[in-house]
């Protein structure tokens, strides 16, 4: 695309806010240097990498922590040569820490279905012998450990012994000698690298030594006596060491960084995507806005959009929809001075360029765009005194120089298009330009004053017109859209408000007269009928957000209630169960119990169901699913009796009669939840089998308890329980709990004719 447009709709400037919310130098690298990215594959990835960001760190609400750019250290470390100082390493340090976080944090979502987001992370190389290195080689403030190698922790420990010689050494000789007041400072501190006596200077030829120094006062002498020369010159030996030896050391990391050079950047690189990443998920909060991803065929529907720059800048606009409908390729846009014409063209330039290159726009969910490969917008007054252009001339170089790349993938966006010439012939060719653009598929965006424009745009079944809206009373603009109309452009109203004298605006008004062309009653009337429709639209859309606010309340709340039901009769049919093994009710009492806690908790969910949701017997068949209405819990039909009108249903692994009337088909559940498979015989010697295959752990697990339950009350000797082999997770876990069952005497995996590992054989007690 070209760079004029990007600059024309103020991109950049889009750009250097999202480079404010990264945290890293890297990361505003990439950033600025942000665009329209190439292919429907590179957009869709950062479309659902923005969306699965949002939500991780939405719900963990983390943040990446700052870490030093390395793109001087690689350059460095192409020199065979080059050794890495502390500085550097702990740079990498620091670097590897991030990564590490980031990692860590990620992976406590591990079980989230964010594919790409992990993809992202756990795709990249981490340099673990470099960091194992830097680990154990560097402290907490970067600085070389004793421990980096023997020899540094054998000349260190030399160094250690000889300082404390020496301090011995010296406060026995003053106290010995009583030199103490002839001290000017501490007994002894270091000049030259070399331990010495801060001495006053008028006493410097009373002790055999060496003086190294003065202070600045002159009052002190820094003097050396002559039984600590062989000793410092011992310590300047293992200092001399000491520095050979930290330099093998800062020679090995760096040949772990060149050996992991390759990871080292992936790393780095990592850390700057994501950072990338997260500045997209701080400007969508900032602009309130939503992941968009255009796509070819899609329609152009922004919903309640507004412009991102007067959004980051804290400014209260108002938003807008800007659509076309179906076979239309132009929106032309009309109404007064300073009503918000640009400012919906540049809205819809601006959120374009932002989607295609990945970025939040800021409008609503379910907004769409078409896939523009290419954009071109011709704003405002393009004169060039120095290319000798007028106005107009400048507007039809600047066309004519894109014509030959405008296309079905195009969208062109023309302010004032033929203004600066012959009213009549600007607005013959604004409208021969639009034809020409919608001749090759491509969708134009204009905003003009020329009447035979606007009377074009309400004839042409294939543009869409529109005005901007302003306060009948104060001729203040409102920057909103009504569509299918046209609007006046109040151009004397706005002169006035801008303190141009009375008599000239009087004059303006009889020319107007005059020359016959005072329309604008007809368009005022037309604006104040759209702003009071828009005011209706809006209290529509306030009374809509009420209700679906309200609808979404009384679904959670009867979702929590219809959970309380469910463990109600969970837990009294446990208990019954429980009494039953304990031998304090035998067999069909249990049975006749859980059938009346059963019938006492669903009547009063069953006189609250839909009239027309409620089944018959003439159509319904055995293994047909539906929805049992006092759980709202969807099971299969295993059996009908006609004579008692009621169905036998498998719900989540328990079988149970219950009356037709308490049934409804289950096109659509409200909770989608997989079920367990129990396919049972109900004759004398019974055969149970439950199918956990496809169900997450604590699913089948309940399942499996309640199975059990039922299983013992009708008398099962065996029961089978089909997992599945796979990797043998869901199987552990069956096992476990039949270890920990009472009922059950012993369990084994079925033979290979009966299933196998992906089988196990359950006997009763």
């Amino acid at each position: 695309m070209e760079r004029r447009t990007f600059q024309l709709l103020e991109f950049p400037k889009i750009l250097s806010a999202l480079a404010d919310f990264a945290v890293t130098e890297a990361g505003r690298g990439l950033c600025l240097a942000a665009g329209p990215l190439p292919g429907a594959q590179a957009r869709e990835e950062a479309h659902d990498l923005l969306v699965q960001a949002l939500a991780w760190q939405g719900e963990s609400g983390y943040t990446l922590p700052a870490s030093p750019d390395l793109g001087g250290l690689f350059a460095y470390l192409g020199s065979p040569l080059a050794v890495l100082d502390l500085d550097a390493l702990a740079a990498v340090r620091d670097v590897l820490a991030a990564a590490r976080s980031l990692r860590q944090a990620l992976a406590e979502y591990a079980r989230r279905p964010w594919e790409r987001l992990h993809g992202l992370v756990a795709g990249a190389a981490f340099p673990e012998t470099l960091a194992a290195g830097i680990k154990r080689c560097l402290d907490t403030d970067g600085r070389l450990r004793d421990e980096s190698s023997p020899e540094l922790f054998s000349v260190r420990a030399e160094i250690r012994s000889i300082n404390q010689t020496c301090t011995k050494r010296v406060k026995d000789f003053l106290q010995k000698e009583g030199l103490a007041p002839y001290l000017q400072e501490d007994y002894m501190t270091i000049s030259s690298d070399r331990f010495v006596v801060p001495l006053k200077t008028s006493f410097k030829n009373r002790f055999p030594g060496i003086i190294h120094d003065y202070s600045q006062t002159g009052e002190t002498c820094y003097f050396e006596p002559l039984f600590l020369v062989d000793v410092n010159n011992r310590l300047q030996e293992l200092k001399q060491e000491e520095r050979e030896e930290e330099r093998k050391v800062l020679a090995l990391l760096t040949s772990y960084a060149r050996q992991d050079i390759e990871a080292l950047k992936a790393t780095a690189g990592l850390l700057a995507e994501v950072d990338f990443l997260l500045a997209k998920v701080a400007l969508c909060r900032a602009l309130d806005g939503v992941p968009l991803l255009p796509a070819e065929g899609r329609p152009l529907k922004l919903m309640e959009a507004r412009h991102p720059l007067l959004v980051l800048a804290g400014e209260k606009t108002a938003s807008q929809d800007i659509s076309l409908l179906d076979d239309q390729l132009a929106l032309i846009v009309s109404g007064g001075n300073a009503g918000g014409k640009t400012v919906c063209l540049k809205t819809l330039g601006l959120c374009s360029l932002m989607a295609l290159s990945g970025l939040p726009v800021p409008a609503v969910e379910g907004s769409s765009l078409p896939c523009f490969q290419r954009i071109f917008a011709f704003l405002g007054d393009e004169q060039s005194l120095e290319e000798h252009l007028s106005t107009f001339t400048a507007q039809i170089k600047s066309l004519a120089r894109a014509w030959p790349e405008v296309d079905a993938d195009t969208l062109v966006i023309l302010d004032e298009f033929g203004a600066g010439t012959d009213p009549a012939q600007g607005a013959a060719l604004a409208q021969a330009v639009v034809d020409s653009i919608m001749e090759r598929g491509a969708i134009c965006a204009c905003a003009t004053h020329f009447p035979g424009l606007k009377a074009y745009g309400l004839t042409n079944p294939r543009v869409r017109s529109a005005s901007v809206l302003f306060d009948p009373a104060t001729k203040k603009p409102l920057f909103k859209l009504a569509y299918d109309q046209v609007g006046a452009s109040i151009a004397l109203d706005v002169a006035r408000e801008h303190g141009l004298p009375a008599e000239i605006l009087t004059r303006a008004e009889q020319n107007l007269l005059l020359d016959g062309g005072d329309s604008s009653k007809v368009l005022n009337r037309l604006n104040e009928l759209a702003v009071e429709r828009e005011r209706e639209l809006d209290s529509l859309k306030r009374e809509q957000r009420k209700l679906d606010e309200k609808r979404k309340r009384l679904e959670e709340r009867y979702k929590a209630e219809s959970a309380k039901v469910l463990e109600r009769l969970q837990a009294a049919s446990q208990e019954i169960v429980r009494a039953w093994r304990e031998g304090k009710i035998e067999r069909k009492k249990a049975l006749a119990d859980l059938a009346k806690a059963r019938e006492s908790l669903q009547k009063p969910a069953a006189s609250e169901r839909p009239p027309e949701d409620v089944l018959s017997l003439d159509n319904l068949a055995i293994g047909e699913q539906v929805r049992y209405l006092p759980w709202d819990k969807s099971g299969v039909v295993q059996a009908i009796d006609i004579k008692r009108r009621q169905v036998k249903l498998d719900i989540g692994g328990v079988s149970l009669w219950v009356e037709i009337g308490d049934c409804a088909r289950s096109t659509a559940p409200r909770e989608s939840v997989k079920q367990s498979k129990v396919l049972v015989r109900a004759e004398a010697g019974e055969q149970l089998a439950l199918d956990l295959r496809g169900l997450r752990a604590e699913e089948a697990l309940a399942s499996l308890a309640r199975f059990c339950d039922q299983a013992l009350l009708r008398g099962a000797l065996r029961a089978d329980v089909i997992h599945g082999k796979g990797s043998g997770a869901l199987r552990r876990e069956v096992h476990m709990f039949l270890k920990g069952f009472p009922a059950v005497a012993r369990f084994a995996l079925a033979s290979e004719e009966e299933g196998g590992d992906g089988k196990t054989i359950i006997e009763f007690s």
